[in-house]
């Protein structure tokens, strides 16, 4: 496992990271949440991230369990890891009407943490986000309480989720100038279908700030899995829940914002054809499709730690494997997905080319 410094902090996190969105605490058993921790643990993963919306809450339960079952089988620590929650959306437990069971007012932000923290059953988390800007609340007062939760001991490190870079340049302004605790990374989506905003709008951020960031999606909701090729839905995946066609229920997830929504290509047909051009140059380089697209995340030297999703212990172990692939992406081999992908921001085509990382590498 490689190790890298989350932005200029001087916390490091593990290259490839596991997240809780969608499966735990929802479809998934505990216990299967506990082989796929488990596994991820194993394999040199520290960073693992949720928020007080998956699952309604009750992702946070699942792995605030399994830490604790970690810890008593002597499997590690709490300081051993790195443990993230995000609020803006709510746990969906308050009454209904409530106006500010959302959103990143000092009231939320507040007692949403607390409440994280009661179902994780820890006295802190590593990393804090807003999961989403909230433009109904000063900045003033989200930075400040954020400051104020750092203060408290309740938190180490906060950062943003799909903000702007002017919403982010906003909050650092206002830190400056407050003698505050700045944002310190960004959670943004970030794959080989979806790489302007994280490449070009981002790009002063890394450089003035030296903002980090742990990404999500890294395989496009599954597009990039290449299990739908040729308009088939596999049984399990998250499609088939839909129990639709797979062009009617991508569109929707494009057009709805669930997590394929702005991606480079708007048609999920073209975007399964050019995923489909990947294939025989992950069977040259010996691997699999989800393997190509987690190590190409990982070879941009602006990505602290890609985060995975896994729903079994076997597809975790696979997903570790993509770290092997890593150093064959050479800038020949770089340039050959840009060529197949059609998308490279024109500013940026040399970022994955012999980069260096800013942790040393231990592939």
């Amino acid at each position: 496992m490689q190790y890298n410094h989350l932005g200029r902090t001087g916390l490091k996190v593990s290259a490839l990271s596991l997240g809780a969105w969608v499966t735990y605490g929802g479809t998934e058993a505990e216990e299967k949440s506990y082989q796929c921790m488990t596994v991820a643990l194993r394999g040199g993963v520290n960073f693992f991230d949720n928020a007080e919306g998956y699952a309604e809450g009750n992702a946070e339960t699942v792995m605030g369990k399994v830490v604790k079952r970690w810890e008593k089988e002597g499997l590690c620590r709490r300081a051993d890891l790195v443990i993230s929650t995000k609020l803006f959306f709510g746990d969906g437990q308050a009454v209904k009407g409530n106006p500010n069971a959302t959103g990143c007012s000092r009231k939320h932000l507040l007692e949403g943490l607390d409440s994280s923290l009661a179902r994780l059953q820890m006295k802190y988390v590593d990393l804090l986000y807003c999961h989403r800007p909230d433009p109904s609340t000063p900045m003033e007062e989200i930075v400040r309480a954020m400051d104020f939760l750092i203060n408290q001991g309740k938190v180490f490190y906060w950062g943003t989720s799909e903000w702007s870079a002017q919403e982010i340049t906003e909050a650092h302004a206002v830190a400056q100038k407050l003698g505050l605790h700045a944002p310190k990374f960004e959670q943004p989506q970030y794959n080989m279908l979806h790489r302007k905003r994280f490449e070009t709008e981002y790009q002063p951020l890394y450089a003035q700030f030296g903002m980090g960031t742990t990404i999500w999606s890294p395989l496009a909701s599954g597009l990039l899995s290449g299990k739908y090729s040729n308009g088939t839905i596999p049984e399990g995946s998250r499609l088939s829940f839909a129990k639709v066609g797979m062009n009617a229920e991508l569109k929707r997830q494009f057009d709805s914002g669930e997590g394929l929504n702005g991606l480079d290509i708007k048609d999920p047909v073209e975007a399964v054809q050019v995923v489909d051009t990947l294939k025989p140059l992950a069977e040259r380089l010996g691997c699999s499709l989800p393997q190509l697209g987690l190590a190409w995340t990982l070879k941009n030297p602006n990505v602290s730690s890609t985060i995975c999703g896994a729903s079994r212990p076997e597809q975790m172990e696979q997903n570790l494997k993509a770290l092997d692939f890593v150093p064959k992406l050479t800038p020949e081999i770089m340039e050959e997905i840009d060529k197949l992908l059609k998308n490279a921001p024109a500013a940026n085509k040399n970022w994955g080319r012999g980069v260096k990382r800013v942790a040393a590498a231990s592939w």
